[in-house]
Parts: structure tokens; C-alpha cells; sequence
């Protein structure tokens, strides 16, 4: 059944390319019909939860469960031994990095629960489904498991030490990937003939990813067809429907997948997680739909981290200050388990961002990926995107100090030209468009950048240092993948757009209707959206890296044009006419196919519910319009940008706080400006966050010491500003609709600025560099020789 249309008729004028239209789905949502996965009930259904460890790191020796299948309500408990002798297979895990030498990914068998040993506090060790939640949780006090703890180690640079307590057998030194990409020899050379080298040790810090909503689901099992149905929010239902498949050992067409509203994710929810087999093994065992619910504290321990990278970086510089090379080594903290895309940020996304805006003879990236004994690991905004250009940022900002030039003029003499694009990278990408020092010249003048230094005065009247940063930064969108365009022409008169990207809170369907209205001319108010039904698509690479417009766009345009030609067919048949005389225009009531020099004509809407209505239609005429279609994919695109944080730093207190932003992006053609300032405002959010306030911490037992909002600290609306956000749009020439992503960008653009910028507010008092978050506490003891200076 569809649901009701929602949104008002603006006008096809209104839902224009390039208007700001307000997003179609925010009055349900306001009105609090939203449903997300909590809200979800099914007939029947108990309730799960899950027992973790305690422990870091120890061997299980037992499992007591006798006393918990005793209490009320309780209908089964699982554990790993369970789920292995009933067939259940191993979580998906990552992904062999291209560029990678020596041995290939070690990815361990990664067990929904755990069987044996136990690898990192949180970790699922047993599930108990009984009638209620709270009786569920009740039967977990009850479980004995006997644990004979191991030593455990939660930094990467730690656990690739020799002597480090070893996780897993097969991974030997811990390391799960080895990865290189450059040329030894001649990065090597240009840094021996370097005037200048700068060298930097680099920490991005480790985040808890904390979307609005936790985590959800509930497994269904249908005897009758041996079917497992997963009610579960997520970032894209046919990619999990797949990787259901693989760990409960059964054909994708035994899986369904359904996903309503996502209250946020940023790359947390794109994987399968444990719970999701446990659930679906439950469901089959007992004969009834069994649903779990993360709660805010238990999420610290069971959603995936980000980042948590040690790096040393260097850049080589002759001596005008141009570029000869840049050199990463370090490690990537994966956590206990490989988990999704846990390989990509500090290898190959390394890699390929770490080049940014300036042009750049060698690169040499070095890096491994460690097993600890933390929370596993995945993508998180940006997923090594925002990470290397942080780093290369950050070099660039110190070897100008170092060297006595201008960091403006140095960005200057390094900048990729216009004139070179396409640009080829030696990351191995091959930039298509891009206009960056005009970038920078209007990010300067917007700043008022010769204005500083009379609010530096009157931030040090006050007592307050004040500093300026840029991060002048560089995306590689993710790369190709197909995705579903299905138009379906709905009998009560709307349209509905099918494609396997999903909205876990951008707005989808806003700017996919803008799309849909300047090829076919649907007005907004008609169009639907249906992302979360695994068996409706038959193609879906989900949302993440900034690709979604690029991808579901460039398929609704190719499906459109389906649409048009099975138009034309069937409005010459019913209008009586030839097909090559049949002509599509879109008027200001909607698109509409029309006798060429005629007033003969049918609107689209009108021909399609004509077409459901028809009988013996002659074989060549479509009986309808509806088109089911697979976009091949379009290459990286390179969003890019320029941003300039102020802030000011109380030395009495070591508090920082940004005082001053300002955007200017090249996001190539923007179809809604209005959705796009938003992904630039959340994503500078997030930025601030990490850079000034977001920090995980485990103490030398493996024990977490950030476990709840008491100890880790989110932005608020108080540690932020207003942004000063523009626009500076070169299309990209590589997609249908000329554009390059947003959705990670304000990450991209906000660590290196507002680090830059404390930094220059540090530096008179002799502080070359300080790692993220510039809490007050490191701050304080930056400014008083109780760090390194760098």
C-alpha cells in the first residue's frame, strides 16, 4: 500500500535543479509518523538481549545458563556453540586494499557470538529471548560465564610491538593487513634531495559515531517458505540482504530486508552486525518474530568506532617550497574483529586523499591495519577522506612556519591549476574539474583573512589567544557501483522512484524528485521514494562516500529516458499518430507528450493510467510506462573546498571555541542548495566534535573509561557558530548530472582548519603541534610544557 501524499505543490518552477526545496518528508516526521525501528511491533514477538563481556581479552570456560532458561518468560538462550552446530557462518569482514603488498588480508572467522575467547569488552557472548525486554534482561544476571582473562592491548602502535599479546592465531604481530602504494626508491630520492623536509607524528583520535537513534531490528522466519525476514535500520537493503545470506548460509532469495526511517548512521549501520544472524536464528528456532533494541549505554561497547589512526607524516619541499613528496607511515586500529570497511580509511582511502588540492610528484603510503582489544572498527563520515587531508593539511601548515613563508603564499605555489585538469594524481585518480585557487582567493576574501589581526587584538585585550586555520581539502568520492533507477507510475496518480541507495536522514527524496521533475515533469508533490524493500530492487550499492546523487540521479535520469521512449510508443498509438512525430515538453502543469505542431496531446500521468486501463494493445506498444533499470556507475568524483576557523583559547583555562567559519565548496552542480548547506552544517559539526571535544579511552585492562555522555562529550549548540557557507560550483565532466557529493565534505574541510587554527593561537607561546581533541585539559598542558610540542 502506498502512503498518502504529504508534501504541498510548490510547482514544477519551485522543484527546479538548483532550487531549495524544503525536504517532502519533514512534515511526517514532524508530526511524529516517522517509523523507525523501534517503533516496528510484529505480531507475536519476544524480545532479545544480549550478555557481553567483560573482559577484554580471556578464554571462556564455561557458560551457567541452566538458572537463566529457569525465569519467567524466557523462551531460549543462544551462544556461539549454538549458532555453529545449527550451520550459522562467520560475519562478513573486510576487503584486500589494491595496492596492498606482502601477505593478503588476514580476516579471521568472526563468530556472531562469541566461542572460545572473548577479544574486547562489549563483545556478544550469549542472547536471551523471553516474552518481555525487561524479563530478557533480567535472565542475563543469571548467566554464569567463567572467563580466564589474557593481557590485552588497545593501541594500534601496542599491539604491532613485538611481545604484544596476540589476538588470533592466524594473525601473527596482529597485523590483519600490510599495505603499501608508491615507489619506494624515488620517494626516497626526492626526500634526499629535499631543502626542506617537515615531519609530523599524527593521532586521529578515536570517536564513538553516537546517530540519534541506536540500534534496532527485529528477525522473522516463515516456516512455510524458509524465508528470514531482518526489520532493521541500515545504510542499504541489498547489500545486507547479501551479507545476511552469507552468515545464515542460505541463497539471497531466502532474505528480505526492509528498512524504514534511519535516524542517522554516518557509516555506523552499513554492516552486519552479530545481532542480526542471532536474531534471525531465534526467529527460526522459535517459531516467532524476535526484536532487540540497543540502548545508548550498551551502544559505546556494540556499534563500530571510527577512525583511531597513529601516523608519521613528512613532506619533502626544495627550496621555494615546492612539493617533491609525501611520505605516511603507521598503523590503522581495526579492533578485535575485521569488521566491514574496517581496511579502507587508513590504506587506500588514505591514499587517495592524501594528495588534496596540490600538486604532488610522489606519495608513498605505508600503513598496516592492527587487531586490539577495542570495539571493532568501521567507517565513520569520511572513512580516511577527511583523515588525509587532515594529514597533508597539517604538513603543509608547519613546514610554512618552519620555513618562513607565507602559508597562504606556500598553498599558492603547490595549488593544481585549472589549466592541468585532468589532473592525474599520484594516487593513481585522475582529477576532472576544479577551479581551487579561485577557491581559496574567495574563501580569503569571504574570511576577511587582512582582518585578522585587529580581532587578534581584541581577542588578547580580552586575555584570550585567537588563531586562524585553513583546511583546504580534496575528496575521492567512493568508487562506481551499480545502482537500481525503477520508475513505477502508482495507480492513485503518483510516481514512485525505486533505488537501492537509502536515506538515514539526508533527504532523499527531495532532490531525487528534482531530478525526476526536470526530465519528466512530475510535480514533487506526486513523487514517492522506496529505498528499504530488498525485494524490490534488483540492484543497490547503498549510501556512503558521498555517492548518492551521483548514483541514484544518474539512474533516475537513465530510467526517465526509458520512460520517455515507451512514451512515445504509446502516445503515438493512442493519439493515432507516428511515433517520429510524437514530441515531449514539460509546461508548467507537467510533462506532456504532444502531435508535433498539433494541440493534439496526452500528459504523462494521464498515458500511464490510460496504459493501465487498455486491453488488446498491439504488441509493440508498452502496456506501461513503469521501467526497472541498472545504472552502471560513474567514476570518483572530487568534491573540494576551502574553510577558514577562527578560535580563541582561554590560557588561563586551555578551553577552545571556534568564533569564526567559513565554507566555500565546489560541489559541482548542486540540485538542492538548501539540503546541501545542511550536509555541510552536520558534517562541520561532527568536525568540531573531533577536533575540540571527541575522545575514546580504554585503560591498560581493555576497559573503556568513555562509556556514556558523563565521560565523552559531543558538540553542542553552544560549541559551535554560524557558518558562512557558499558555494563555488564546477560541474563535474565524469556523471549525468555534473555532481561531486557533499555528504562528508564539512569533515574534510573542518579538522585541519580548526586545528590549524589552534595551533596559530598556540604558537607564540611555542606549541608546533598538538593533537586532536584540543580538550582544555591538553591544551592547558600544551601551553605549559607538560606535552610535546611536536
Amino acid at each position: 500500500m502506498n502512503p498518502p501524499f504529504d508534501a504541498p505543490d510548490l510547482g514544477l518552477e519551485k522543484f527546479a535543479l538548483g532550487q531549495p526545496v524544503p525536504r517532502l518528508e519533514d512534515p511526517s516526521l514532524l508530526r511524529g509518523e516517522g517509523r523507525y525501528s523501534d517503533d516496528i511491533s510484529r505480531p507475536g514477538q519476544l524480545h532479545a538481549a544480549m550478555l557481553r563481556s567483560r573482559h577484554a581479552h580471556g578464554r571462556i570456560v564455561a557458560i551457567d545458563s541452566e538458572a537463566a532458561r529457569a525465569m519467567p518468560g524466557v523462551h531460549l538462550i543462544v551462544t556461539g556453540e549454538m549458532m555453529r552446530e545449527a550451520g550459522i557462518g562467520r560475519l562478513p569482514q573486510g576487503f584486500q586494499q589494491p595496492g596492498s603488498e606482502a601477505a593478503p588480508l588476514i580476516s579471521p572467522p568472526y563468530p556472531p557470538l562469541a566461542i572460545d575467547r572473548v577479544r574486547y569488552v562489549g563483545e556478544p557472548v550469549a542472547c536471551v529471548v523471553a516474552e518481555t525486554a525487561a524479563q530478557a534482561k533480567d535472565a542475563l544476571e543469571a548467566i554464569l560465564v567463567e572467563i580466564d582473562p589474557l593481557p590485552a592491548v588497545t593501541t594500534a602502535g601496542d599491539a604491532a610491538a613485538a611481545g604484544a599479546p596476540q589476538l588470533h592465531d592466524s594473525a601473527p604481530g596482529n597485523i590483519a593487513l600490510r599495505f603499501h602504494h608508491g615507489d619506494r626508491a624515488k620517494v626516497a630520492a626526492a626526500f634526499a634531495q629535499a631543502a626542506h623536509v617537515t615531519k609530523l607524528d599524527l593521532r586521529n583520535n578515536r570517536l564513538v559515531v553516537c546517530p540519534m537513534e541506536p540500534r534496532s531490528a527485529i528477525g522473522e522466519y516463515d516456516g512455510g517458505t524458509g524465508r528470514f525476514t531482518l526489520h532493521v535500520g541500515c545504510q542499504g537493503v541489498f547489500g545486507l540482504r547479501s551479507a545476511l545470506a552469507e552468515v545464515m548460509t542460505v541463497g539471497v532469495e531466502k532474505i528480505h530486508v526492509l528498512t524504514g526511517n534511519v535516524g542517522g548512521s554516518f557509516g555506523m549501520k552499513a554492516g552486519c552486525y552479530p545481532e542480526y544472524p542471532v536474531l534471525l536464528h531465534a526467529a527460526r528456532r522459535l517459531g516467532r518474530p524476535v526484536k532487540w533494541t540497543d540502548e545508548r549505554s550498551e551502544s559505546f561497547l556494540s556499534d563500530s568506532h571510527g577512525r583511531d589512526h597513529e601516523m608519521h607524516a613528512e613532506l619533502a619541499l626544495d627550496a621555494a617550497g615546492g612539493i617533491l613528496a609525501v611520505r605516511v607511515t603507521g598503523f590503522g586500529n581495526v579492533g578485535a574483529w575485521l569488521t566491514n570497511a574496517a581496511s579502507v580509511p587508513p590504506t587506500g582511502n588514505a591514499a587517495k586523499n592524501i594528495v588534496g588540492v596540490y600538486a604532488t610528484p610522489l606519495i608513498e603510503i605505508d600503513t598496516a591495519c592492527v587487531f586490539t582489544n577495542t570495539t571493532p572498527v568501521g567507517p565513520y563520515r569520511g572513512a580516511g577522506r577527511p583523515e588525509g587531508n587532515y594529514y597533508i593539511e597539517r604538513l603543509i601548515e608547519t613546514a610554512a612556519a618552519e620555513m618562513g613563508i607565507d602559508p597562504i603564499e606556500l598553498r599558492r605555489r603547490n595549488l593544481i591549476r585549472p589549466e592541468a585538469m585532468p589532473y592525474a594524481a599520484p594516487s593513481g585518480m585522475t582529477y576532472d574539474s576544479g577551479e581551487f585557487p579561485a577557491i581559496l582567493d574567495q574563501a580569503l576574501a569571504r574570511a576577511d583573512w587582512e582582518g585578522f589581526a585587529a580581532r587578534r587584538a581584541e581577542s588578547a585585550a580580552r586575555g584570550l589567544l585567537r588563531g586562524r586555520g585553513i583546511g583546504h581539502y580534496l575528496e575521492v568520492t567512493a568508487p562506481p557501483s551499480r545502482e537500481m533507477g525503477g520508475i513505477r507510475f502508482d495507480a492513485d496518480g503518483g510516481v514512485t522512484i525505486i533505488t537501492g541507495t537509502l536515506d538515514y536522514g539526508q533527504g532523499h527524496l527531495t532532490p531525487f524528485a528534482q531530478v525526476l521533475a526536470s526530465k519528466l515533469g512530475v510535480p514533487g508533490a506526486r513523487v514517492r521514494l522506496l529505498q528499504g524493500d530488498s525485494d524490490e530492487l534488483i540492484a543497490g550499492g547503498g549510501t556512503g562516500g558521498s555517492k548518492s546523487l551521483m548514483a541514484s540521479g544518474a539512474a533516475i535520469i537513465e530510467a526517465s529516458d526509458l520512460v520517455l521512449a515507451r512514451g512515445k510508443k504509446a502516445a503515438a498509438h493512442l493519439l493515432e499518430a507516428a511515433e517520429a512525430d510524437i514530441e515531449f515538453t514539460i509546461a508548467p502543469e507537467g510533462g506532456r507528450f504532444a502531435i508535433a505542431g498539433t494541440d493534439r496531446a496526452i500528459s504523462l500521468l494521464d498515458l500511464a493510467a490510460r496504459l493501465r486501463e487498455a486491453t488488446n494493445l498491439p504488441a509493440d506498444v508498452p502496456a506501461s510506462l513503469d521501467v526497472r533499470h541498472i545504472h552502471q556507475g560513474a567514476p570518483s568524483a572530487f568534491p573540494n573546498g576551502c574553510h577558514i576557523a577562527e578560535v580563541e583559547i582561554d590560557p588561563e583555562t586551555g578551553t577552545a571555541r571556534v568564533v569564526r567559519y567559513t565554507a566555500i565548496n565546489d560541489f559541482g552542480t548542486v540540485v538542492n542548495p538548501l539540503l546541501v548547506a545542511g550536509q555541510v552544517q552536520g558534517g562541520i559539526a561532527q568536525g568540531i566534535g573531533q577536533a575540540l571535544l571527541e575522545a575514546t579511552h580504554y585503560d591498560s585492562e581493555g576497559q573503556p573509561l568513555t562509556g556514556s555522555y558523563m565521560d565523552y562529550a559531543l558538540p553542542r549548540a553552544g560549541d559551535l557558530v554560524a557558518i558562512d557557507n557558499e558555494f563555488h560550483p564546477v560541474p563535474a565532466r565524469t556523471n549525468l548530472l555534473g555532481a561531486k557529493g557533499c555528504g562528508e565534505a564539512g569533515c574534510a574541510g573542518a579538522l585541519p582548519a580548526v586545528m590549524n587554527a589552534v595551533v596559530d593561537a598556540l604558537r607564540p607561546r611555542g606549541v608546533r603541534h598538538l593533537d586532536m581533541p584540543a580538550t582544555p585539559d591538553r591544551v592547558f598542558a600544551a601551553l605549559h610544557g607538560e606535552l610535546p610540542a611536536g
